[in-house]
């Protein structure tokens, strides 16, 4: 089967079921999500445990955050 994700990356996962503005917001929260650095090592080894709660990998320091990125988008 040919997926239709080479505009929408990852996103493409939601077919026509969702728009292709929301499809491109969530590509790139997506993309940006794996772009957060620890602060105590500096390393990306980073994972979003809940909702504003990020845990490092390499050093296992816990950090708060925004819900989706490390710091919350300005508005």
């Amino acid at each position: 089967m040919y997926s239709h994700t080479k505009k929408v990356g990852s996103a493409g996962r939601y077919g026509a079921r969702m728009g292709r503005r929301l499809r491109d917001i969530i590509s790139k929260l997506e993309v940006e999500s794996r772009k957060v650095s620890c602060p105590a090592c500096r390393s990306e080894q980073v994972k979003r445990e809940a909702a504003g709660i990020w845990k490092c990998r390499t050093c296992s320091a816990k950090f708060t955050g925004g819900a989706h990125l490390q710091s919350p988008a300005a508005r």
